[in-house]
């Protein structure tokens, strides 16, 4: 595997899983009622475990890999000088940096008692994607348009994530609707989602608009550049998303009183083709965004 591959398979790796240990970890912590939200955590925890051993992993290899990308190949993925070179001396070290404080961070919740985990897990992990725009299109400007850049492109990935990574708890929130100890909770987390989500996904639409015109100046309506070509297609994908996110708001979750378990199924099924959607999104940003924005 070439040293490009690498990179863009670590960043997808890490990027996705920080994506959903945000947004399922905020979801829960924020907006779902404790006690479902406790009976919900013990039914996703060891994934969650995995997905943070994913996120810390490709941290560490992500230093090495982009030394041997920046340097002269693989030869130079472990040469003191050059790891040293690239870790103080590139805007990539200052966000590797930061990266590394996340999952500090994260390794230290897993260490909380249960309750407290998935609040410092959606702490770690925030802090996680907010670096990420440390190496962001932002870098090439300069001042407050820079400093302006970088705060869209948090604000792009916290809400992306919080809304991705809330549908995963989601999945598990809807088979508890139909168990009575648990009805009522639901019912709140549910309409919490909602309400949530009109923000999330209103913000990210925003956003994007806000970082395309940033970059390139216009709509990405040029199909013989690869960069344009890609962008399209993510914003295409993401318009999908939102549609069967109006779909299930506006046309499923009505149903749930006089339809119930066709109304769940069409939830989850809409729920789990968000998710899918979401993580090829993440894969073409993590392809793409290593590109030069023309």
């Amino acid at each position: 595997m070439d040293t490009t591959t690498a990179l863009q398979l670590c960043r997808f790796l890490h990027d996705s899983s920080l994506m959903l240990l945000w947004g399922a970890c905020a979801y829960l912590s924020m907006f779902v009622p404790k006690t479902l939200a406790d009976a919900v955590w013990r039914m996703i925890a060891r994934s969650f475990f995995l997905i943070t051993a994913i996120a810390v992993l490709t941290m560490l290899a992500a230093l090495p890999v982009t030394t041997a990308s920046i340097g002269n190949g693989w030869s130079d993925a472990l040469d003191a000088g050059m790891v040293h070179d690239v870790l103080f001396e590139t805007t990539v070290g200052t966000a590797w940096q930061a990266q590394a404080l996340a999952a500090l961070v994260m390794i230290g919740a897993l260490l909380l008692p249960e309750s407290w985990r998935r609040h410092g897990l959606a702490l770690g992990a925030g802090l996680g994607l907010a670096s990420l725009s440390l190496t962001g299109h932002a870098s090439m400007l300069e001042g407050w348009l820079k400093q302006a850049h970088r705060a869209n492109d948090i604000l792009h990935v916290l809400t992306g994530g919080g809304w991705l990574g809330a549908l995963v708890p989601l999945l598990p929130i809807l088979r508890l609707l139909g168990r009575p100890e648990y009805r009522a909770e639901a019912q709140i987390a549910l309409r919490r989602f909602s309400n949530a989500g009109h923000v999330a996904v209103a913000l990210v639409i925003l956003s994007g608009v806000i970082n395309t015109l940033l970059i390139l100046k216009r709509l990405p309506t040029d199909w013989s550049s690869p960069y344009q070509m890609l962008l399209a297609i993510k914003i295409a994908l993401v318009a999908i998303m939102a549609v069967l996110a109006i779909v299930n708001r506006y046309v499923f979750v009505p149903w749930i009183g006089r339809k119930p378990a066709r109304a769940l199924l069409a939830l989850r099924l809409g729920s789990i083709a968000e998710i899918v959607i979401g993580i090829v999104v993440i894969g073409l940003v993590a392809f793409f965004g290593m590109m030069e924005p023309v």
